[in-house]
Order: structure tokens, then C-alpha cells, then sequence
């Protein structure tokens, strides 16, 4: 008996065991460690970063490109990168602007700076910049690329500020011309578009509004044909300051120059000497110093992963014999 109750005990310790082990769950199988996710790639270093500064026009022929290079070479030095300055001959020659940016894109920049000169037609190369990693953003006049950082002025306001001063020095009515730069480029546009604005919100007569592409000597030309067709003209807003000093040696050559007000734009040192001279009234002030120099501290900011604004206004003055000395 005692034998019996034996063996049935271990019938049923043994049972049990096998019923436990199969209540117990499964373990699962031991997993890889993660991967681990790629680092980002260091920022460069200043010393290796080039940026190209592509300008419309050289800065040797117009004070506001050589105050443009300028502050971009100065801030390339503090920065301690290598800042290329480019320019066409000529505003108007955009197919050497393009092969200016094509060759330094083949020899390697790490980002763009560039005042276009003509948005449309830079677009598909600089389209070719942002795909192989190159930064681009504008100075002075904006371009074709969506989301592109803009750095210059509201040249829509500043020309609305230039014949602001025409309106309060004419009475209505008055006979009016407006030079135009290239209408193609965004600034020449804005700045007729704001120009035209104003003189008609005040009531002035405007008899022309003709392009001299920004250029001196095209102006005097422009501006003789202007007096022939309006030897009464009154007043006069020239989109950039080298068409106004071109504009005045017409009007001095027809012996008009005191009959007639004369407003530019830019501010630039050989117009604030006209100002003061008497040769001309007042011009708009931009910063192209600052243009130049915001253009590659944000160009590095860029380089470096940094986000920046879309828009950085360098801001506009009304410039006079008050204050024209500050711009000589």
C-alpha cells in the first residue's frame, strides 16, 4: 500500500512539472542592438567655405557695385572666408553673368550671393547650384527661385519716397519724365512701378517714362530727346543715380538745368557732390555697404545648416543738401 501511494505522489509532482513548464510564456529571441543613426555632417570650417558675389554691374564703372563689393570683401575677411566679387561688363549683358556663375560653380562654390541680371534667364543655373548643394540667395534685386532669401531694398518704396519730394516742390499738373533701369530685372520694375504711382496719386502730368538700362551715358541721350519733345519739363525722377548725373549734362547742355528738379536713386558719392552743388535735388539712399556685407555673412549662416529670413530690408533715406554731406 505504502509502495501504491508512493508512486502515485511522483505520478502526480511529475505532472505538475510538465503542466508549469507549459504555462510559462515563451521567450522571446534575443533582438540586434539598433543601429545607430548616421551623424550629420560636421558644419565647414570658415577657411574652407567660398562664396561668389555676383553682381550686375562692375563696381569700377558705378560707386553703388564698388560699395557693394566692398562690404562684401571686408565681411569675407572678418568672416575669414574666401569671397570671389564677378561682374558682367554691362547690366544689360546677362549671357556673361551666366557663364561667370557656370565657371565658378565648376570650380566649386559653397554658396551664391548674386544680384541678377536677368531673374528669368539666371534661373536655370542657379536651379543647377541649389541641386549640387551650392546656397544661393539675392542682393539688390530679386530673382526667380522660390524661397530664396532677398536682401536689398524695398525699391517699390523708394522710388514712391523719391517723388514724394517732386510732388511736395512742383505744383499739380506739372510736366514730369521717369528714366527707367531695365524693366526686365525686378528692381528697374519696382522702382518705375512705385515712381509712376506717386506722381499720378499727386497729380503730376507724366510725359515719359523711358529706359536708359541705368546707364550714364545712354541718359544724356534719352534725357536730349525728352526736352526736344517737352522743353517745359519740370521735373524729373531718373531710377538710379548715374541716369540722373546723365540726365543733368543734357540738362545743362540746353542750358535748363536750373528749370528743372531732379530726383535719383542710390545716393551714390558723385550725386550727393550734385546735390550740393545745386545740379540736382535729392536722391534715395540705400546701403549697398550692407548688401554686400549681409549678403555673405548669410550666404556662411547657410553654409553652416542655419536658417535666415526670407526678406532683409538694408532700408531707404531721403537724401538733401541737409544731409547729402554724409554721402560724398
Amino acid at each position: 500500500m505504502y509502495r501504491k501511494t508512493k508512486l502515485l505522489v511522483g505520478l502526480s509532482a511529475a505532472v505538475a512539472m510538465v503542466m508549469s513548464a507549459c504555462a510559462m510564456p515563451a521567450q522571446p529571441p534575443a533582438q540586434p542592438p539598433a543601429a545607430q543613426a548616421p551623424a550629420a555632417p560636421a558644419a565647414p570650417e570658415a577657411k574652407d567655405v567660398r562664396i561668389l558675389v555676383s553682381m550686375k554691374g562692375p563696381g569700377g564703372g558705378n560707386p553703388f557695385w564698388a560699395a557693394v563689393e566692398k562690404g562684401a570683401v571686408e565681411k569675407g575677411k572678418e568672416l575669414g572666408v574666401e569671397v570671389i566679387v564677378l561682374a558682367p561688363p554691362a547690366e544689360s549683358d546677362v549671357q556673361a553673368q551666366i557663364a561667370q556663375v557656370e565657371d565658378q560653380l565648376a570650380k566649386g562654390v559653397s554658396a551664391i550671393a548674386i544680384a541678377p541680371t536677368d531673374p528669368a534667364a539666371l534661373r536655370p543655373v542657379l536651379e543647377k547650384a541649389q541641386a549640387q548643394g551650392v546656397k544661393v540667395l539675392f542682393i539688390d534685386t530679386k530673382g526667380d527661385l522660390p524661397g530664396a532669401t532677398f536682401i536689398g531694398t524695398n525699391n517699390e518704396l523708394g522710388a514712391k519716397l523719391g517723388v514724394d519730394y517732386l510732388c511736395k516742390n512742383l505744383p499739380k499738373g506739372s510736366k514730369v519724365a521717369i528714366l527707367q533701369g531695365i524693366i526686365t530685372q525686378s528692381t528697374g520694375k519696382a522702382r518705375a512701378d512705385g515712381a509712376k504711382a506717386g506722381l499720378t496719386e499727386c497729380g503730376m502730368n507724366i510725359v515719359a517714362e523711358l529706359s536708359a538700362e541705368w546707364d550714364r551715358a545712354k541718359a544724356t541721350s534719352v534725357m536730349e530727346d525728352i526736352l526736344t519733345r517737352n522743353p517745359d519739363l519740370q521735373g524729373l525722377f531718373a531710377s538710379n543715380d548715374n541716369m540722373a548725373l546723365g540726365a543733368v549734362e543734357a540738362l545743362k547742355n540746353a542750358g535748363v538745368n536750373d528749370k528743372v528738379v531732379v530726383v535719383g536713386f542710390d545716393a551714390n558719392p558723385d550725386a550727393a557732390a550734385a546735390i550740393l552743388a545745386g545740379e540736382m535735388e535729392a536722391t534715395v539712399a540705400q546701403n549697398p555697404y550692407n548688401m554686400g556685407a549681409l549678403g555673405v555673412e548669410n550666404a556662411l549662416k547657410l553654409v553652416k545648416g542655419e536658417s535666415i529670413p526670407e526678406n532683409i530690408d538694408t532700408g531707404t533715406e531721403l537724401v538733401t543738401k541737409e544731409n547729402a554731406d554724409r554721402y560724398k
